[in-house]
């Protein structure tokens, strides 16, 4: 469940990169930089020959041929520092195609090949989280490792993102608190899965505070739910109001957040004397914590 200022953001993160690693190269040079606060990471090519291959695949704007281009080049160049910006770009547009199950494939032969980049961690991370279920033989084994990608992009946001050093400093702040939102969201989702509701909220809340100037209602919504589990009534009304207030008319988000409303209402009332019967708490797979990416609330 991801929504599409989230995404945007990681998406302009990603090309501010791609863009300063697909230099014009000059006669004498074949060189791909990028500046990182506090540091400098440079991706090189060792040769025109791999410097042209690489901008070859990466102009190719179909997933699937950009994906095959990248295990291409990850064959032929099988040591190039390039390597790893092709499968971002196929990463990308994967999810933008909303193929769940290739944005996961995609995005750990990124982390294979460049591990502190938290833009395919938290790509990943969201997607293996979003696509867990109870039932899943694997289930722990996926929520352990989308919990570490989660917390790696945290870890590295100021040290692996790969920018060009003119990268205006407003966009790319911005850029890193949306993808540390989408990070802590995805750890919510995790902790929901795990009914692990008190760690959720405050995931969640982490979350709702770093997307503070552009409010994501879906936060709201998972929010609401955590807090509603662990019978913080009050509380998780605020935030179903908060979750309908900045859901766009007519969206799912919005729908979703009246009937958490309705609900929480009801479990208010059931508090006092001669109210009306507790209303069952809603199971993790049946929240809007568990909503599947092909439908998000926009």
């Amino acid at each position: 469940m991801r929504s599409a200022a989230i995404i945007g953001a990681i998406v302009l993160a990603a090309s501010v990169a791609f863009g300063q690693a697909n230099p014009t190269p000059n006669q004498s040079s074949s060189t791909a930089t990028a500046g990182k606060t506090g540091g400098s990471r440079v991706l090189q090519a060792k040769s025109q020959e791999e410097l042209k291959s690489y901008q070859d695949a990466f102009a190719k704007t179909e997933p699937a041929l950009v994906e095959a281009a990248a295990d291409d080049f990850a064959a032929k160049y099988p040591n190039s520092e390039l390597r790893a910006s092709l499968y971002i770009r196929a990463m990308n547009l994967y999810s933008q195609s909303n193929n769940t199950e290739k944005v996961i494939v995609t995005g750990e032969k990124a982390i294979a090949d460049d591990p502190i980049n938290p833009i395919p961690l938290v790509q990943v991370a969201s997607a293996i989280a979003e696509t867990t279920h109870e039932t899943d033989l694997d289930r722990e084994q996926q929520l352990a490792l989308a919990a570490k990608d989660a917390h790696a992009a945290i870890d590295n946001i100021d040290t692996g993102l790969i920018l060009p050093a003119n990268a205006d400093p407003q966009k790319v702040t911005a850029a890193k608190r949306n993808i540390q939102t989408m990070a802590y969201d995805t750890l919510g989702m995790i902790d929901m899965n795990k009914k692990d509701y008190a760690a959720a909220e405050q995931n969640l809340q982490k979350a709702i505070d770093l997307s503070k100037d552009n409010p994501e209602a879906v936060l709201y919504l998972r929010l609401s739910v955590a807090q509603d589990h662990l019978q913080q009534y009050s509380q998780a009304l605020d935030s179903a109001n908060k979750a309908v207030q900045y859901a766009k008319d007519g969206t799912a988000a919005q729908n979703l957040g009246k009937q958490q409303q309705a609900r929480v209402q009801k479990l208010m009332a059931a508090q006092s004397p001669a109210s009306a019967p507790a209303v069952p708490s809603p199971a993790p797979g049946q929240s809007p914590a568990a909503t599947s990416p092909t439908t998000t609330p926009h």
